[in-house]
């Protein structure tokens, strides 16, 4: 039997790292973990509810690292990624509020290219230069708390995004979007990357698009 062809995309990778998670405790390490997906969960159902969505028009998957995790976007949802990020950063801080000891979260968001596969345990997961990419992005040694390190093929995406959808970027200037100037920096393998540092002064989680009736709301 002639093997299936593995499914490719192209999309937004946005991935959360939790600050000093191996410094913690393992106990501290399990409640952390715990409350964080359940804040997120929370989060991620308040969005989809709000824009009329299921969770699969919004996100393809999500992977754990360990002390983070990966969340692969939709396709149609492509320059969202930076948008999302944004809102992960700002319900992190309420996070602190609840946990001392939790010192952040650290986000990168790439645009680049994912494969689907199933693995060993029969569950759909993805593997891609897109995630290898994305992870490259937290090496910025620069990386300031509280803001989105966006590459430049993700900030391109976002850009597109805004032009589809321009009631989104009257909104980020509401909340006083900004952008630092281009950022390039070296891995530990002497290769240059480049992208550009996004935050929102006032901060607010987004709700994304609803593709039905391309409108727009915010929590």
């Amino acid at each position: 039997m002639a093997k299936k062809p593995a499914r490719d995309y192209n999309t937004d990778i946005v991935l959360v790292d939790i600050i000093s998670f191996t410094k913690l405790t393992s106990a501290q390490q399990l409640e952390l973990i715990e409350y964080m997906t359940q804040s997120f969960t929370r989060m991620l159902e308040k969005l989809l509810s709000n824009s009329d969505m299921k969770l699969s028009q919004m996100v393809l998957g999500f992977i754990s690292t360990g002390d983070g995790f990966y969340c692969i976007l939709n396709p149609k949802m492509k320059g969202f990624g930076t948008i999302l990020g944004l809102s992960f950063n700002h319900f992190s801080e309420l996070i602190s509020q609840k946990l001392p000891y939790f010192k952040g979260i650290r986000i990168a968001v790439h645009t680049g290219r994912i494969y689907e596969f199933i693995d060993i345990l029969g569950h759909t997961n993805y593997i891609g230069d897109g995630l290898n990419h994305c992870a490259r992005y937290l090496e910025h040694k620069d990386y300031t708390i509280s803001t989105v390190f966006a590459s430049k093929a993700a900030y391109a995406s976002f850009k597109k995004f805004l032009d589809l959808f321009p009631d989104f970027e009257a909104l980020l200037l509401e909340q006083e979007f900004k952008r630092s100037g281009l950022q390039k920096f070296k891995d530990k393998h002497d290769n240059v990357w480049s992208g550009y540092m996004v935050w929102l002064r006032k901060g607010s989680v987004i709700n994304p698009p609803n593709l039905k009736f391309n409108s727009l709301s915010m929590k």
